[in-house]
């Protein structure tokens, strides 16, 4: 019966993706299918080549911040050991979900000789760190584009929100949030449900990477480096938008709000495969982008990260043992 979950967890999500991709482009006329394969040959190619370059920037950051988490152990890992094992993990993940999470720890303890459950828990105080950035990034853009989420939750709701002011929803949205934490808290305190008891324990465990980064030797390398990935998530995302003609004016608000929701895209569906350009086409049409030009710009984007995550991870598989190769040779004798 595990298997059979285990299977449907991995075949429904990519499924719904297959959905996505052949429900969009049903939805298509031809005119529209034409606009989206000119849209797609006349791009700028210069931009795309350039937003990988950003991608594998962060990716070697990644790599270098990834040693302040492990230094307690009592080891500095070797760069290059940590950005192939890094990008392994990436290219794993794409085969299956959190695959990476265990790929990434076992081949680092593997040629660096260093506990596999202790890398293993480095790597929460990484995800905490980025959670929190993509979570601030996620409020800003609600507060900065509060007028056009209400303009929009206008046409889902038939009573309609223009009878209030900005100043009444921000409060409103505050205190049911507030509500809703407290609620939250005093059920997760009491809780016997075994959803709620991993909820409980997934909050720990952000708490308790929130503090292991405060009581790191060197947290500022680290927050240093964790911002210059997070501006180079978002120069490379940029960088796109201007391969098209129509996406190089949009405001930085359109660029960040279908970050975000690209971010949001690739979390519920392995790989964002289906769903990454259909959030990008969503929300950039909301800021007067056409159809096909934001769902080129959603391929662009996805195909782009895709292959560079997918390709940099293969070739590190040869890379990492050639690299350790006198390590491995030794090891055998």
């Amino acid at each position: 019966m595990s298997k059979i979950i285990s299977f449907f967890k991995i075949a429904m999500p990519l499924a719904f993706g297959v959905f996505l991709i052949w429900y969009v482009f049903k939805d298509l006329n031809d005119q529209e299918k034409k606009d989206l394969s000119v849209a797609l040959k006349q791009a700028d190619y210069f931009w795309v080549v350039f937003s990988v370059s950003l991608g594998v920037l962060s990716h070697l950051s990644r790599a270098v911040r990834w040693k302040y988490t492990i230094q307690p152990l009592g080891k500095t890992p070797n760069v290059w050991n940590s950005f192939f094992t890094v990008m392994i993990g990436y290219a794993a993940n794409y085969a299956l979900p959190r695959l990476g999470e265990v790929t990434r720890p076992g081949l680092l303890a593997k040629y660096e000789g260093l506990p596999f459950q202790k890398l293993f828990g480095t790597i929460v105080a990484e995800r905490v760190a980025d959670l929190i950035i993509l979570a601030g990034i996620m409020a800003a853009i609600i507060l900065i584009e509060l007028d056009l989420l209400k303009e929009n939750l206008v046409g889902f709701f038939s009573q309609g929100l223009e009878k209030f002011t900005m100043n009444q929803l921000i409060l409103g949205l505050s205190v049911v949030g507030i509500l809703l934490i407290v609620v939250l808290i005093l059920l997760l305190k009491k809780t016997s449900n075994p959803l709620l008891i991993k909820v409980r324990g997934l909050i720990r465990g952000v708490f308790e990477g929130a503090q292991s980064i405060l009581r790191m030797e060197n947290k500022g390398y680290f927050l240093l480096h964790t911002a210059f990935i997070w501006i180079m998530y978002i120069g490379m995302f940029y960088a796109c938008f201007f391969s098209l003609e129509e996406t190089s004016s949009v405001p930085f608000t359109a660029v960040m709000s279908s970050f975000v929701m690209g971010s949001l895209a690739i979390v519920f569906v392995q790989g964002g495969l289906g769903v990454f350009p259909l959030a990008i086409m969503e929300t950039l049409m909301l800021y007067g982008v056409s159809k096909t030009s934001a769902l080129a710009l959603g391929w662009i984007l996805w195909s782009s990260q895709t292959l560079m995550v997918i390709i940099l991870g293969v070739l590190s598989i040869p890379l990492l043992r050639y690299y350790n190769r006198n390590k491995v040779i030794h090891a055998s004798n």
